[in-house]
């Protein structure tokens, strides 16, 4: 099982690569490693954190997709209909943009530090933009 730490503004969490679920999703992103970006409070979806990545390409279609992650998932939508962006949920998401619902490959999933994604959540509500960082351990 690979592991990652994700550092998003002062809260550290520990996540696991979905690699038997996922397998495509994971090596594209795991590629990519260290990767960086800022996570802002979602417009449409509910209560979850984005990284708006634009036209950035991972090169995966869908798999183990979804449009409702649970708290703790993260989803890549790898483009199409609407820019390509991975969502990490806090709270209760419907997965969507301004131009509808959308579904994102569910490949990592949060294992520790749960407790600080509802502080991320309202901290990026109410603060704006934080960095995130994900490396693997």
């Amino acid at each position: 099982m690979t592991r990652l730490k994700i550092t998003a503004g002062p809260f550290a969490f520990v996540g696991k690569l979905e690699e038997e679920a996922a397998p495509k999703t994971c090596a594209a992103f795991l590629s990519r490693l260290p990767f960086e970006s800022q996570v802002v409070h979602v417009r449409w979806s509910g209560e979850g954190v984005w990284m708006p990545l634009g036209d950035y390409q991972f090169g995966v279609d869908y798999e183990n997709h979804t449009s409702y992650p649970a708290p703790g998932q993260i989803i890549l939508y790898p483009g199409g209909i609407s820019e390509t962006e991975i969502l990490l949920a806090y709270g209760g998401v419907h997965f969507a943009s301004k131009v509808g619902q959308l579904a994102g490959n569910h490949f990592i999933t949060l294992v520790e530090g749960l407790e600080n994604l509802t502080p991320l959540g309202k901290m990026c509500l109410w603060k704006g933009a934080q960095p995130i960082r994900f490396e693997k351990m």
